[in-house]
């Protein structure tokens, strides 16, 4: 995921590049400011500290979703990646609450079209499914097979360094305090509360499936592979797309948490990411607490999370 490509063509570069080797674009004019400054000079506010430029926002790089107090979503650029490939999606329908995240994958053509499609056709389907009374097992399965042939029909140019279109998946439906995951990737699902949090999905990761086997997790986070995912939605997915799935029941008062990587990178336990989130505070505060939780930490990914609050 933390592979770094050229904006306009997609060839592999590194942080040391200042142009790309097959295009010739400019790798810091686009990651940092128009005079070639990286985006280490580039202050808080968007100032460049080289030339004084101002950075336009994209509205892509940070945007916030408030359906109602109890339910919210944020998603951000960070601070090294020149765009924001994370995308989100929530919905309310017939007293059941929907979210969904999606992390478009890095070495992947257009990542960042990938997950913005995956998670509104995810999202949709998933809300026809409800308004019919679907039961959400079966709803959610429906969708992940929707969106994965939406994303496979995005328009692409494949090359021998670039992969079809393709980006993680978790989403969540909600219905009388029992919450249906799906997932495929290493996109999670939490449950965060002053009673005991837990993590509620399982990494579709090299990593997760070597400890299963008998590697000690310290050494095989060692290994380059350690954050390679096993499955995913896209083209040149698995033949096996079918979402991991589990029911959970709300126990009582807290939060459910959907994110992505660039939040649970530097908080992966949940009791951690607990004491992040203000307790009884509204979804939009806890998702915005959240998201600056990451940029503080270092920001080096996209960062989105989207939140079900629950009162007792």
């Amino acid at each position: 995921m933390s592979e770094m490509h050229c904006f306009k063509c997609g060839f592999v570069v590194t942080e040391s590049d200042r142009f790309c080797e097959e295009c010739g674009t400019a790798i810091a004019k686009e990651a940092g400011c128009e005079c070639g400054a990286g985006v280490k000079e580039i202050d808080g506010d968007g100032y460049c500290l080289n030339c004084g430029f101002r950075r336009e926002l994209k509205q892509r790089d940070h945007f916030e979703v408030s359906l109602h107090l109890s339910l919210a979503g944020v998603s951000d650029r960070g601070l090294k990646h020149h765009r924001n490939e994370d995308y989100l999606a929530l919905a309310t329908v017939n007293d059941s609450q929907i979210l969904v995240v999606c992390d478009g994958i890095s070495s992947s053509t257009q990542p960042d079209v990938a997950s913005q499609v995956a998670a509104i056709s995810a999202c949709e389907a998933l809300t026809a499914a409800m308004q019919r009374g679907e039961n959400p097992e079966f709803a959610t399965k429906t969708a992940f097979t929707v969106a994965g042939k939406y994303v496979c029909n995005i328009p692409s140019t494949v090359s021998i360094n670039n992969e079809p279109p393709s980006t993680t998946i978790v989403t969540a439906i909600v219905q009388d305090r029992t919450a249906t995951i799906g997932w495929l990737g290493d996109s999670r699902a939490y449950w965060l509360a002053d009673t005991g949090s837990r993590q509620l999905t399982t990494d579709d990761s090299w990593l997760t499936e070597v400890v299963a086997a008998g590697m000690t997790e310290e050494m095989a986070k060692l290994s380059p592979k350690c954050h390679s995912i096993t499955r995913w939605l896209g083209a040149d997915a698995n033949d096996d797309a079918a979402p991991g799935m589990v029911n959970f029941t709300i126990p009582g008062s807290g939060y459910l948490l959907l994110c992505s990587d660039g939040l649970w990178n530097y908080a992966a336990e949940a009791e951690k990411l607990a004491k992040i989130s203000p307790s009884g505070a509204e979804a939009l505060i806890v998702c915005r607490q959240l998201v600056e939780f990451a940029r503080n930490s270092g920001g080096h990914d996209n960062i989105s999370v989207a939140v079900l609050s629950f009162a007792t």
